[in-house]
């Protein structure tokens, strides 16, 4: 059965991105498969991030339907 290329869950994605900070903090890791795992961890890095900035889009929308607007603070130290 041939896989398909969907992409993967927010859920998933962060599992996976997890795991590969687990195995390049080991420091048993290659070079080339060091480099191999930050590209695949930038990669599931920046789908968390449009996956999350999506989901506050779509609540930013449901509140202006409520008549209710909960801006979402992009600054860390704020909270």
């Amino acid at each position: 059965m041939a896989k398909t290329n969907k992409a993967p869950t927010f859920e998933e994605a962060l599992e996976r991105l997890e795991n590969i900070i687990e195995s390049m903090e080991t420091g048993d890791i290659a070079l080339a498969d060091l480099v191999a795992k930050f590209e695949e961890g930038s990669k599931l890095l920046k789908a968390c991030q449009a996956q999350l900035k999506e989901s506050e889009l779509k609540i930013e929308k449901l509140n202006l339907k409520t008549g209710e607007v909960e801006a979402f603070d992009d600054d860390p130290a704020n909270d």
